[in-house]
């Protein structure tokens, strides 16, 4: 059975780092760039996020797969898997998995990051992850039919 708390706390968190993110955004990239603090904040607010909804993808995989459900395989097929069950459409779910590539760099390839793609990866952040948080509510809501 879904853990609505568990799924609408996480959202909450979500939504919090959001606002963070939004306000990060308002910096320019070389505002950001030249601002080990700022840039810190970015890096960490962005990781923050997508790992929170992977543990809502892992929550409602674990909890609507049926026997024929494939496992994810990695943190963007959770991503995918969501699809299946008709949260969110296919077009959807490819452009969020750019944010799992954006966190498998922070946190594998901190050394070699560029300024420039962190500061991108805000904006696209805020647009994915507002969406995400909306049709994950819809889902809990029951507005979505599986």
């Amino acid at each position: 059975m879904v853990n609505k708390n568990f799924v609408k706390r996480k959202i909450t968190l979500i939504d919090e780092e959001l606002v963070s993110l939004e306000k990060l955004s308002q910096y320019s990239l070389e505002e950001v760039a030249s601002d080990f603090i700022k840039l810190s904040a970015a890096e960490r607010i962005l990781e923050r996020i997508v790992v929170r909804a992977i543990d809502v993808n892992e929550h409602l995989i674990a909890e609507l797969a049926v026997k024929e459900t494939k496992s994810p395989l990695s943190y963007g097929e959770t991503f995918l898997r969501l699809v299946d069950f008709k949260i969110y459409p296919e077009d959807f779910a490819q452009n969020i998995l750019r944010s799992v590539k954006t966190r498998n760099k922070l946190v594998h390839d901190y050394d070699k990051l560029d300024a420039g793609q962190i500061y991108s990866s805000i904006k696209e952040c805020l647009e994915d992850y507002n969406k995400y948080c909306d049709y994950i509510l819809q889902f809990l809501e029951g507005k979505i039919k599986q």
